[in-house]
């Protein structure tokens, strides 16, 4: 829960800093967000979530 918390606030920046930097438009952001949203409640979700559980996991490994 943690990370998905993180990630979420992590993404929300920064489509906040591309839509005020002019990098992207509010219209494109809408649909952007609208895709995420509604990716959310397919199938698609698990997968999904195990793949950025399993880039987490291995970033939190790295050992500097």
């Amino acid at each position: 829960m943690a990370i998905s918390l993180s990630v979420v606030l992590l993404l929300g920046i920064i489509l906040v800093v591309l839509m005020r930097g002019g990098s992207l438009k509010v219209g494109p952001a809408v649909v952007a967000v609208l895709f995420g949203f509604f990716l959310a409640s397919t199938g698609m979700a698990d997968d999904i979530q195990r793949f950025l559980d399993s880039i987490a996991e291995m970033i939190n490994s790295i050992s500097f």
